[in-house]
């Protein structure tokens, strides 16, 4: 999948259809001449209704989808014939998926499981027939309720990815390269920043045929939280993780320091997001050798575990596995 295909925000346009109209047939047939009122009610409006598909991670197969409605119902009509429903409109959408209401910026719902079904847009009720009127003193009403209209209105539509473990590093500090290591995933990997403009999501095989979700997400930067860089794309996607697996690298300048600066944007975006389990790496490991490896581990921030790995030199990835699966699982 191309850079290009992977969208996790749009607004679209939806309206539901309206409800069929009651009708205000009279029953007649031969040697019935004054047969009374017969008229079906209105079928209901269709509605718009977003569904979870856990096939799909991105939102791209909707981002020319500007308008969307669903059917209208059909009138009734004699013999008590209700109208037929509108068909409604299916929209599919990663599971993650967000949805709020474009003016007031409140969070209408979210898709989380297979399949889950929510009515984005619900269709309109259809009108009662004459049928339902009639009465000792008014034994032929002639009238008959129209159908209700149906909702519309703009609604923003977010895709935060569900997966285990967040990898969470500036940018350039390895983690496409362990993505690409651990999993089949193909993340472009090059020797400078912002070499990822989008999410990667890989699976790990870890032992006896268990696995877990991978990913891999923008590189924050110092002022993320205001947005600078890819700040609100990289926080919003990681909110989702499990846990989170910062990554630094061995020939960082201060390896506390960057961590500290990592911990303060999570903290600025959202404050929950320090309750998750977290894990320290310290990339490119292979560089190293045991005097190097002793003087760091005296620079090494307190309060989390901290684990030495190479991609490129395949050291300590089990390790790094376990570690993050005993993360998971603990």
């Amino acid at each position: 999948m191309t850079d290009g295909n992977f969208i996790d925000y749009i607004k679209i346009y939806a309206s539901s259809g309206d409800g069929g109209g009651g009708s205000t047939h009279l029953h007649r047939e031969k040697f019935i001449t004054k047969g009374g009122p017969d008229g079906g009610d209105g079928g209901r409006g269709g509605h718009v209704i977003l569904r979870g598909n856990k096939g799909m991670w991105t939102l791209h197969h909707l981002r020319f989808l500007k308008h969307t409605r669903a059917e209208k119902g059909g009138h009734g009509s004699k013999s008590r014939s209700t109208g037929a429903d509108g068909e409604d409109k299916y929209l599919e959408v990663p599971l993650g998926t967000i949805v709020r209401d474009v003016e007031t910026q409140e969070i209408l719902f979210e898709i989380t499981e297979h399949e889950q079904e929510v009515i984005l847009c619900e269709g309109g009720k259809g009108g009662l027939g004459n049928w339902h009127f009639r009465s000792a003193t008014n034994q032929t009403p002639r009238y008959a309720q129209p159908g209700l209209p149906g909702v519309e209105g703009w609604f923003q539509i977010e895709l935060k990815l569900l997966a285990d473990v967040g990898l969470v590093g500036f940018p350039n500090a390895g983690k496409s390269t362990l993505l690409a290591t651990i999993t089949a995933a193909k993340p472009k990997i090059a020797d400078y920043a912002f070499t990822t403009l989008k999410p990667n999501l890989g699976i790990v095989d870890y032992r006896n045929h268990q696995s877990f979700v991978m990913a891999d997400i923008p590189g924050i930067i110092e002022g993320a939280s205001e947005g600078k860089g890819l700040g609100h794309r990289f926080l919003r996607h990681i909110e989702r993780n499990s846990a989170l697996l910062f990554l630094i690298p061995a020939d960082s300048d201060d390896i506390k320091s960057e961590y500290q600066i990592l911990l303060n944007e999570l903290k600025k975006h959202n404050p929950e997001l320090l309750d998750k389990d977290r894990l320290l790496a310290i990339s490119k490991s292979d560089m190293l050798d045991d005097e190097l490896k002793e003087e760091i581990k005296q620079e090494l921030p307190e309060g989390i575990e901290t684990i030495f790995f190479s991609s490129l030199g395949h050291i300590g990835i089990m390790e790094l596995k376990d570690k993050v699966w005993q993360l998971l699982n603990q």
